[in-house]
């Protein structure tokens, strides 16, 4: 009787226990299934602050307002609030869209691919690439077919604002010529901002640091200088405060005169005035081939006027590429692809 009482005991522990284990091992379970779903949650929220915690957003024009061809016209752009990250993005300016392919922003589905798109550019001529026009003349049909969560514009499409406003948010994203590398950067830290680059900007902009104190350094060398740009056999001239302002200000290349007005095509200028001003460094930025037309550069540049002058003497006439100076500056890639191209013809 007793033995059986004590089998009994035991076995009634025995029970006991094992269902005790089984308890405690679907607590276990329950509570590792529990931590596995909330650091899964963790993660996913992570993920999400990560890609969308700063919208919505508000996005400024890199430059608030300017005024058209003639003076006769000023257009105002306005900021824009984005409820989420935009994900099909239409792009007029060259500058923008260099900056946004060295980012690696994902989501452009539409390009001024009617115009000569710089050589950094060529990938956007392929057809999975809606043309939306020219930098002059959007298809603006063809623009609202595509839908797009934004439009990026600058100078030359501002005279359309109004309209494209009527398809798509629209943001200015141009350069000022008064002060074009803070408007660059602007532009810069707008697309980074936007589209959560803002590690890779830090890291493309860090090759402008190098670059800018070789030109610096070079730009030392000389004591005057000039910037001009050939159109079919005319010439303009710029100073400081102009379009082309920065190879003074922030390359460090002192201009031969200050007395030049302030243009975007610049100042008519002669091959005489080029004479007086006798620069030891002359910049040429080719207009012509930038726009597809047949160029006489050196041809017409180096007459026997221009022979007279300590630049040609010394072969200090640099001939610059002209889709990039005219068509796709304001870009991460174009922007560091002119300083090198300075630091190879003068070296």
């Amino acid at each position: 009787m007793k033995k059986w009482k004590f089998a009994s005991a035991l076995l009634a522990l025995s029970l006991m226990l094992t269902a005790c284990g089984t308890d405690e091992k679907a607590s276990n379970e329950k509570t590792k299934d529990t931590t596995q779903a909330e650091d899964q949650a963790k993660e996913n929220n992570s993920a999400a602050e990560e890609q969308g915690a700063a919208y919505p957003m508000t996005i400024s024009p890199t430059v608030a307002s300017i005024e058209g061809r003639d003076s006769s016209e000023k257009y105002t752009f306005e900021d824009v609030t984005f409820e989420k990250m935009p994900e099909k993005i239409a792009v007029f300016d060259f500058g923008f869209l260099d900056t946004l392919d060295a980012l690696g922003v994902e989501g452009v589905v539409g390009v001024a691919k009617d115009s000569a798109l710089p050589a950094q550019l060529e990938a956007y001529s392929a057809d999975e690439y809606v043309s939306i026009g020219t930098l002059k003349e959007p298809l603006f049909e063809d623009l609202a077919e595509l839908d797009p969560d934004v439009i990026f514009i600058s100078g030359r499409q501002s005279v359309f604002y109004e309209e494209l406003k009527e398809i798509a948010p629209v943001v200015y994203v141009g350069t000022s010529e008064e002060d074009y590398w803070n408007t660059f950067l602007a532009s810069v830290d707008m697309a980074a901002e936007m589209f959560g680059k803002e590690k890779e900007a830090e890291e493309y902009l860090g090759k402008f640091d190098s670059a800018l104190e070789k030109i610096k350094t070079l730009a030392g060398n000389y004591e005057t200088s000039l910037v001009t740009m050939y159109n079919e056999g005319k010439l303009s001239g710029f100073s400081t405060n102009s379009r082309f302002g920065y190879i003074y200000d922030i390359y460090g290349f002192k201009p031969v005169t200050e007395d030049i007005e302030s243009s975007s095509h610049g100042s008519n200028f002669g091959f005489e005035a080029i004479l007086e001003f006798n620069p030891q460094v002359l910049f040429v930025i080719d207009r012509t081939a930038a726009v597809g037309g047949e160029s006489n550069i050196k041809a017409d540049m180096e007459n026997e006027i221009v022979k007279k002058t300590e630049a040609y003497k010394n072969n200090r006439i640099v001939y610059l590429d002209g889709p990039l100076w005219y068509l796709s500056g304001g870009g991460l890639q174009s922007e560091l692809a002119k300083i090198e191209e300075v630091l190879a013809e003068l070296k």
